[in-house]
């Protein structure tokens, strides 16, 4: 179904805001995928705040104009999954979760920071820990050293309990 031109402006200028918002970009090609998988990934990209639309390639090469993400218009060729997300790595951790289970599911490549990502790019994106995970393995770095004191501390409180003890017992 052919769209007019209002609507394809439409189209345009909602794409034009999602990634005005975006860090990340991930394409994928998504040849023979049924719509119930289709949907599925759907369902997990809103789950981890991931917008992810089937656009044809003009349009999403004039929505990125002008955007960090027009580096990546030469990679817009054939049936593509467009997914934007405000976080730097959960477009390519979605995407490339559901391509390990759905071999139809081709990765073509994204854009992060203004640079044009290949397939090995993404999966790398993809295989960095979420911003909790980082956040949480820092904190556990930085109670580290306190905790450790806190328990030397309390070892050495214990000791010397035990030997006032000792002195103050008769023999």
């Amino acid at each position: 179904m052919s769209l007019n031109r209002s609507e394809k402006q439409a189209v345009i200028d909602e794409v034009a805001a999602l990634a005005a918002k975006a860090q990340t970009l991930v394409m994928a090609e998504y040849r023979g995928i049924t719509v119930a998988d289709l949907t599925k990934l759907r369902v997990e990209a809103r789950k981890a705040g991931v917008t992810v639309n089937v656009l044809k390639n003009t349009l999403a090469r004039r929505a990125t104009a002008g955007t960090p993400f027009a580096v990546a218009a030469d990679q817009m060729t054939g049936p593509l999954i467009y997914a934007f997300s405000e976080d730097a790595v959960a477009a390519a951790k979605v995407v490339a979760e559901f391509a390990k289970t759905n071999d139809k599911m081709v990765l073509r490549g994204g854009v992060y920071a203004g640079k044009a990502l290949d397939v090995n790019g993404v999966k790398a994106l993809a295989s960095i820990p979420s911003k909790e995970v980082l956040l949480s393995q820092l904190l556990g770095l930085l109670q580290s050293p306190v905790s450790r004191l806190a328990r030397v501390v309390a070892a050495l409180a214990e000791k010397k309990g035990e030997g006032a003890a000792a002195e103050a017992q008769p023999a």
